[in-house]
């Protein structure tokens, strides 16, 4: 059976689950949430080892071939383009159709929310170089930041580095069968995972006040992941099929929107841009880790559709153009800096564009209750942006080969 049908029987049987039971139950909620959680590790646990040596020898080899600059400059100058069209364009549709307001039920205090970007820094460089794989693995850029020197460094000499580089072409090879065996369980943790997503759900729905902006959301989400983002691959030359490489995407898609964890979802992004997408390593493991740390425009723009909801309910005055151009201008600095944040992006984002407005600080909060819902269509097209933006430099620079779509996993 295909891995994304997988998914996709399993979320079928989780909403349904979800809807069965009681949404107002606190402990039902918390024994679903501790299994939610399980899963989310379970979907991450064989991440590091995979972007330790995958990405270390891919920084190798690109070396060795003389394209790693190009390649990295290539990544980011996508990743900005991306960033700005996805961002203006969750504006524009908000501002065009802008949801209704949301009461206010009184006072509330802000929470202390920050993007914690100097403590991040602080970690891309610890006092012991090891100490960067000694993490829990949520902040991924030490992580790469050690693999690149470490691919750097196989440059060296290789009558001393070549038992290295075979070793660790070895082990990059060994994790990703590992991780090929978790992702094909993943179906049944995919039950538990839309179940929890289904419960949230259903209780925001009861609400009935955020009826228009969860509308207006997942439509935006579909439009942009499954129609968009793909069709910008006409553009390519060769020209390529955007519809085979959705339905080569759909695995890690259904994943990254029922987890709503980046880090999730990139060993599924990995697998399916290789067996699917026919991408080869030394390209996806620079391209993917890098969108997943810097380029979440999707989750940057759920914050910022569901900011202006927040400004139209606390003011009487509406949305006016200054609120427009600092809304943007924001959410594209956000987007670039939520890395210490895999698992709660859109709602961290959010937080900080409401706290740094400074007119109502704990204006975020009358939107906890759909917190869940924003993280989910911000991962959904932070996950499909990676995978399209990978496949496509991929296909750019030579590192992609034709793949049959009955032969897709």
């Amino acid at each position: 059976m295909k891995v994304w049908l997988k998914f996709l029987i399993g979320a079928f049987l989780g909403v349904t689950l979800g809807f069965l039971l009681p949404p107002g139950n606190q402990a039902v909620l918390d024994n679903v949430a501790w299994l939610g959680e399980l899963a989310i590790r379970i979907g991450r646990y064989v991440l590091v080892p995979i972007l330790v040596f995958s990405l270390t020898i891919a920084v190798y080899e690109l070396r060795q071939d003389g394209q790693f600059w190009g390649i990295l400059l290539k990544t980011f100058a996508v990743m900005v383009f991306s960033s700005v069209f996805v961002v203006f364009a969750g504006i524009l549709a908000a501002f065009l159709f802008l949801p209704s307001r949301i009461p206010i039920d009184g006072m509330v205090q802000a929470e202390a929310v920050s993007l914690n970007t100097a403590e991040n820094i602080l970690q891309v460089f610890p006092s012991n170089m090891f100490a960067a794989l000694l993490s829990d693995g949520l902040f991924l850029l030490p992580i790469c930041v050690f693999a690149f020197f470490l691919g750097m460094g196989l440059s060296y000499d290789r009558n001393y580095t070549k038992p290295v580089i075979s070793l660790v072409d070895s082990l990059s090879r060994i994790f990703y069968h590992i991780a090929s065996f978790f992702s094909e369980i993943l179906g049944f943790v995919m039950i538990v995972l839309s179940a929890y997503w289904a419960v949230r759900f259903h209780g925001a729905v009861r609400a009935g006040v955020f009826r228009d902006i969860l509308l207006l959301l997942g439509i935006f989400g579909v439009v942009v992941g499954f129609g968009i983002l793909p069709a910008f691959l006409y553009l390519l030359k060769p020209k390529v099929n955007p519809w085979k490489v959705l339905y080569g995407s759909l695995g890690q898609a259904l994943a990254g929107f029922f987890s709503g964890d980046i880090n999730f979802t990139l060993p599924l992004i990995f697998r399916h841009l290789k067996e699917n997408l026919g991408v080869r390593r030394r390209s996806n493991a620079v391209t993917v880790p890098l969108f997943a740390i810097f380029g979440r425009a999707g989750s940057a723009v759920a914050a910022a559709m569901a900011f202006m909801v927040v400004i139209n309910s606390y003011s009487s005055l509406g949305i006016t153009a200054g609120d427009v151009f600092t809304i943007a201008i924001s959410t594209l600095a956000i987007s670039f800096l939520l890395a210490g944040n895999p698992g709660n992006g859109a709602y961290v984002a959010l937080a900080v564009l409401s706290i740094s407005d400074g007119r109502f600080e704990a204006g975020y909060l009358i939107l906890r209750p759909i917190a869940f819902y924003l993280i989910a269509v911000g991962t959904f097209l932070d996950v499909m942006i990676n995978s399209v933006a990978s496949y496509a430099i991929a296909s750019s620079s030579g590192f992609r080969g034709d793949k049959e779509t009955r032969h897709f996993i």
